[in-house]
């Protein structure tokens, strides 16, 4: 259980690649206090894992409302990921994740920018939300699912922890390091956006065949 926890974390975390938050939460709190960055991080992270687990919980019953296959979503949910990882891979993590500057300009003016832009779009956007609604589909044991959860409140954490730690970060790693990270997680993240097309492709292939 703990190999398939690892296997969890490793794949929400390339997808929602928190590291690449790093200049951007810079940038929209360029004149916030020690304690107003930690307020922030905090509520950012809090809002982060419940809309990732109310996603979680209730993906299918959206897919369901809508009308949308599983197969149809995790075909658009790999192109989306894709679409992300295109972006990190070239640097461009912000735009891939509608943070743009009009975007960033508003959020300057807000006096909270905790849930939007940054628990979303930023953190938890279509890539991160259509997978976790797949692992509802796929894991369908209890025990699979609370781990899966497990994942979130974690990483949820790691959020937290990185975003209370950008200045530090930014300083050791300077943006060219920050963006060389992301630049590897971009590979990692097509690489899973290709793979959930895949799997996409086969279970409609599969519901096809099954109908005739």
């Amino acid at each position: 259980m703990f190999e398939f926890y690892l296997t969890i974390l490793a794949s929400l975390f390339s997808v929602v690649n928190p590291l690449g938050a790093v200049p951007v939460f810079l940038a929209l709190t360029p004149t916030d206090t020690k304690e107003e960055r930690r307020s922030t991080a905090l509520k950012t992270s809090v809002y982060f894992a419940l809309l990732l687990i109310a996603f979680f919980l209730a993906g299918t019953v959206i897919l369901s409302f809508f009308g949308i296959s599983l197969s149809a979503m995790r075909i658009a949910g790999g192109l989306v990921i894709l679409a992300s990882g295109y972006g990190l891979l070239y640097g461009k993590m912000a735009d891939s994740r509608a943070v743009n500057k009009r975007v960033k300009t508003e959020a300057l003016e807000k006096e909270d920018i905790s849930f939007s832009p940054m628990a979303m779009p930023m953190l938890s956007g279509p890539g991160s939300i259509s997978l976790l609604i797949g692992y509802f589909d796929e894991y369908a044991e209890l025990d699979q699912r609370l781990i899966v959860i497990g994942v979130i409140v974690s990483l949820a954490l790691i959020v937290y922890i990185i975003l209370l730690s950008s200045p530090a970060l930014f300083k050791l790693l300077g943006f060219s390091g920050l963006q060389a990270l992301t630049r590897i997680m971009g590979f990692i993240v097509m690489a899973i956006g290709v793979q959930y097309i895949i799997l996409g492709v086969i279970q409609l292939a599969n519901e096809i065949m099954a109908s005739y």
